[in-house]
């Protein structure tokens, strides 16, 4: 995806990710969460969905085992050099790394269906115990080599503490017999290079056997080392210098065998960072609410409730409120130019949809209604703010026309242009009519747009596009207070007048300016306004009555369904009480059988009555079957009626169709300029003036009109 730095900087994408990298625990990944760019769909849309998931474990009890880590980036490289020694911490943050990635390969294969992607990822890892094995052979739990790590070192550290205990008691016995012969200073005993003296006083020195390690400042003490703690102390040190070097040995050759693991190391340190990285994002996405909304490969944009993310924070922070918007962009609706008074947050929206997009194609869940839906493009441009150059000596309007320019070069049908106050910088009516050719050159490429603008005749150019929709911030007429919301199908007023007056501009100069001012364009902003709000009124009541009517048909197929299953169950009902009823009355019969056998009647005589209701039993059955089976026949019928009703449906539709498609063959032949047209079911006769596109300007003498082509037919 192609977007320049400038861009990014004015939809503030590093101001986004400087509010993301705090939640990562390694500074790389922070790093790399300032350096995030847009990604290519398949990549994104892979990141989104693990951010995703991520997320999920923090509305649920179902945490991941993922803590805090260090990296071994560093380590992983030494290790290869041969004969090396890593140090201690080393090959616990080794250990601890390999530990996650077992933890993380039990944790996900319980919760396939939460964490699907995660889950797959993971399990593409090859996890080795034996790293853990041969660390744990080696390092206590407090990263300490342990005595076990080898015999020799077994050995030399039970000598250690066999000198250690020695120098001890040797030390203890000097100190009690000296002491009793007044030879000590009221100190007695000091430390000197981690070592127990006595403290003699320097007159008697020569009396007490030993190694002088050390005098007073005053030279009135001489601390000297006992001649029976300096054998055992040099035994000590010889000891403790053999531990060094087998403690050396044992972590080279652990640091060796550990390299033959470091491909898989590479992969855990690989995998964690990007874990690192995905929770960093999810962190972020459930302090805004982000979700991640249905990803489209066609064009089709549809943003509900949307927020902007750093408003959002910065208004929680201050208690303000925070309004969203609702917009859709699709191939038959293109570009949406938002007018509206100043302050009333048209600048705001563009940079919602942009940073939105951004934040989509970058892998990062957006603060929007989950039924919202978006999808990709190659390229997003802005034009947002005042781009005055110092520097290069340029106005405001010679920047913006550099810039554009630029837009002009680069745009395509792959392409989201953001421009905020569209066509302004110049001569209004000279500024306007450039600006309207940059629109129509837009449309003509296909290009999705979202662009802001306080120019009429823009608005009235929008309005005769097919793919292209006016909107407006709405606005309290009557407090003269912005409202922040985005209402698409009408374009919105200025409110110039009305804003001066209500900032105690005096009436006398407001009135001045009217005057300066063709009656007509005074007016025609507010009669704009005022249609627009009327077609708006009557598109919505046209969406709300066909609403209502799916609403009732939708409402009549389900009590058409309720009133067949009620039939159904009646007709269930009843078979299961003639059937229950039958087996009363059989059963009285049998009972009858049985009382006048009982009663004398001949074995033969009741045998022979019996055989003959089993006869009328089977022919009942046989007559229920028939029922049963002509029932079905008409059903059958009927289904075959339908289907054959649906077919007919179907031609006349493809009939219309054709016909359609031969009207317009048709059209295309007598359509031209001069040509003597009526609307159809009407009697005025005009002449055609001018054709654009799908539209007529047709001309009645005192007044001329503009009208859809397939509404027309020629005299």
């Amino acid at each position: 995806m192609y977007i320049n730095k400038e861009d990014l900087n004015e939809l503030e994408f590093p101001q986004l990710l400087a509010e993301i990298s705090p939640f990562a625990y390694s500074p790389k990944t922070r790093e790399k969460i300032l350096q995030l760019r847009p990604m290519e769909i398949d990549e994104a849309e892979l990141s989104l969905k693990k951010t995703s998931e991520y997320l999920s474990s923090f509305e649920s009890s179902n945490a991941i085992p993922f803590d805090e880590y260090e990296d071994i980036e560093s380590e992983l490289k030494l290790m290869l050099i041969e004969n090396y020694r890593l140090e201690n911490n080393a090959f616990i943050k080794i250990k601890t790394i390999t530990e996650q990635i077992g933890k993380l390969q039990k944790f996900f294969p319980t919760m396939p269906e939460t964490f699907p992607t995660l889950m797959e990822e993971v399990s593409m890892l090859e996890f080795k115990k034996e790293i853990i094995d041969k660390i744990d052979r080696v390092f206590n739990r407090f990263g300490e080599v342990k005595s076990e790590a080898s015999s020799v070192l077994k050995t030399l550290r039970t000598e250690i503490q066999h000198a250690k205990k020695a120098i001890q008691e040797n030390f203890n016995r000097a100190l009690t017999t000296y002491s009793q012969s007044d030879f000590l200073d009221d100190i007695r005993e000091t430390i000197i290079d981690d070592q127990r003296v006595l403290a003699v006083k320097s007159g008697f020195k020569k009396r007490v056997a030993g190694r002088v390690l050390g005098l007073s400042k005053t030279g009135s003490i001489t601390y000297i080392q006992p001649d029976s703690v300096v054998k055992h102390y040099f035994k000590l040190r010889e000891n403790e210098e053999e531990e060094k070097k087998e403690i050396d040995k044992i972590l080279r050759q652990l640091t060796a065998e550990l390299s033959e693991f470091q491909p898989q190391l590479w992969r855990y340190q690989v995998y964690i960072f990007d874990l690192d990285f995905t929770r960093a994002k999810a962190k972020f996405a459930e302090l805004i609410n982000g979700v991640l909304p249905k990803i489209n490969r066609h064009k089709t944009l549809r943003l509900r409730e949307a927020f902007h993310p750093l408003l959002w924070l910065r208004n929680k922070v201050e208690n303000k409120t925070i309004f969203s918007q609702t917009l859709t962009l699709t191939d038959h609706n293109r570009i949406i130019c938002i007018s509206g008074p100043n302050a009333g947050g048209k600048s705001i929206t563009l940079k919602t949809v942009g940073l939105l997009q951004l934040m989509i194609q970058s892998g990062i869940l957006v603060p929007t209604h989950p039924k919202s839906e978006m999808f990709f493009f190659d390229k997003i441009m802005t034009d947002i703010g005042d781009n005055q150059s110092i520097e290069n000596h340029l106005s405001t309007y010679s920047s913006r026309l550099k810039k554009m320019s630029g837009i002009i070069r680069e745009s395509d049908a792959n392409t989201l242009l953001l421009i905020d106050e569209f066509g302004t910088g110049s001569d209004p009516e000279l500024g306007g009519a450039l600006a309207e050719s940059f629109l129509e050159f837009f449309y003509d490429k296909k290009s999705f747009a979202i662009i802001t603008t306080h120019y009429t005749n823009i608005k009235l150019v929008v309005e005769q596009l097919p793919n292209a929709q006016n909107a407006a911030m709405l606005f309290n007429e009557e407090t003269l207070e912005p409202m922040y919301k985005l209402e698409v199908g009408q374009a919105g007023s200025s409110f110039t007048f009305e804003v001066a007056e209500k900032n105690k501009i005096p009436r006398f100069i407001i009135h001045s300016a009217k005057k300066k001012v063709e009656h007509d364009i005074v007016n025609l902003d507010k009669t704009i306004v005022k249609l627009q709000q009327e077609k708006f009124e009557v598109e919505k009541l046209k969406s709300d009555l066909v609403e209502r009517k799916e609403s009732v048909e939708d409402k009549r197929e389900n009590l058409q369904k309720l009133n067949d299953q009620l039939q159904q169950k009646l007709y269930n009902f009843q078979k299961l009480y003639e059937e229950e009823h039958r087996k009363l009355q059989f059963g009285n019969k049998i009972e009858t059988f049985i009382e006048s056998y009982t009663k004398g009647k001949s074995r033969k005589d009741v045998v022979k009555d019996f055989v003959k209701l089993l006869e009328q039993e089977k022919f009942r059955k046989i007559g229920a079957d028939k029922d049963e089976s002509k029932r079905l026949q008409v059903v059958k019928r009927k289904i075959t009626q339908q289907l054959k009703k649906e077919e007919v449906i179907e031609k006349i539709a493809e009939t219309n169709e054709k016909l359609e498609e031969k009207r317009k063959e048709e059209r295309s032949l007598w359509m031209k300029v001069g040509q003597r047209v009526r609307i159809s079911g009407s009697t005025s006769v005009g002449t055609i003036e001018k054709i654009s596109r799908n539209k007529v300007i047709v001309n009645y003498g005192t007044f001329k009109t503009t009208i859809n082509a397939d509404e027309l037919e020629r005299i």
